[in-house]
C-alpha cells in the first residue's frame, strides 16, 4: 500500500516536532510512490547533510523500500540559505 503525503509529514513531524515539513508527489500519477520532502528544523543545526537525512528516514520507522518507494530529501536549518 502506498503511502499518503499528509502520512509522510505527519511521521517525520512526530519524530522532529519543530520539523516545518512539506511533502511533494513526483510521480504525478497519484501512486503515491515517488515523493519529495523539504524538511526545515533547527534540531539539524550543527549536523552534517548525512545525519540530517539519517533523521528523517529513521522518522519514517522503516517504511522506505516498502510503502514509500523513493522520497528526495532536502532538509536545512531555519534561516540557512
Amino acid at each position: 500500500m502506498a503511502m499518503r503525503a499528509d502520512e509522510i509529514a505527519r511521521l517525520i513531524r512526530a519524530a522532529i516536532p519543530d520539523a516545518n515539513v512539506t511533502v511533494e508527489d513526483l510521480s504525478g500519477t497519484e501512486d503515491g510512490d515517488h515523493w519529495a520532502a523539504h524538511v526545515v528544523s533547527p534540531a539539524f543545526a550543527g549536523k552534517s547533510r548525512v545525519q540530517q537525512h539519517q533523521m528523517v528516514y529513521r522518522a519514517l520507522q522503516g517504511r522506505m523500500g516498502n510503502e514509500l518507494h523513493a522520497l528526495a530529501i532536502q532538509t536545512s536549518v531555519p534561516g540557512a540559505p
